[in-house]
């Protein structure tokens, strides 16, 4: 099978859970010409994810939330990180709906302005999962408590912070996963524009 330049020799599924795991043997064009040795590679297939930070422009504060991560199971700090609300695209939804829908079943708030941000791959040395980031205009001001599906296992407090406090939390180290600190800095870089855009 190819992909363009990759030859790939065989694939199987190593797992298959809620998540699954392929191996593959495979030969990629070299960059002065010619094709790679053959190699053994695994790819964690996840699915696509929407994440999306709330932004109060007129209170200039935006909403955030902690909650339990696997990932993070042996951190020094502890398993429960401060993110910005996310989710996965399912079969028929668009980006923005996702962002919509995970904003008002993890942070209780609606949106009612969205701005994409950009579209990145967290892991791409081993996983296939990209991410969709936008900015989304929220009303800060009742936002707080505990929210997320119980189907989903998700126990999601909610809580709200100055723009300048929030910035400051990734200096601490407080803010330690790659959505939340990108769009925050995004946020940085445009929130005189995002303010007159969204008229406060």
């Amino acid at each position: 099978m190819k992909y363009g330049d990759i030859d790939v020799v065989s694939r199987s599924v190593c797992f298959q859970g809620f998540f699954r795991i392929e191996k593959y043997r495979l030969r990629h064009a070299l960059f002065d010409g010619g094709m790679s040795d053959e190699m053994s590679r695994e790819l964690f297939q996840r699915g696509h994810a929407v994440a999306m930070l709330p932004y109060d422009p007129v209170l200039d504060r935006v909403v955030l939330i902690e909650q339990f991560r696997i990932g993070a199971l042996e951190d020094s700090d502890g398993a429960w990180l401060t993110e910005i609300v996310a989710g996965m695209i399912e079969a028929g939804e668009t980006a923005e709906a996702v962002a919509r829908r995970e904003a008002l079943e993890e942070s209780g708030c609606e949106v009612t302005g969205l701005e994409h941000i950009c579209r990145y791959y967290p892991s791409p040395g081993a996983c296939s999962e990209t991410i969709e980031l936008f900015c989304g205009q929220v009303d800060a001001s009742g936002a707080g408590g505990i929210h997320g599906l119980d189907h989903e296992h998700e126990d999601i407090r909610v809580i709200t912070a100055g723009f300048d406090e929030a910035m400051g939390w990734i200096d601490s180290g407080r803010l330690n996963s790659a959505a939340v600190i990108m769009a925050l800095q995004w946020l940085a870089l445009n929130k005189s524009r995002l303010r007159e855009a969204w008229a406060c």
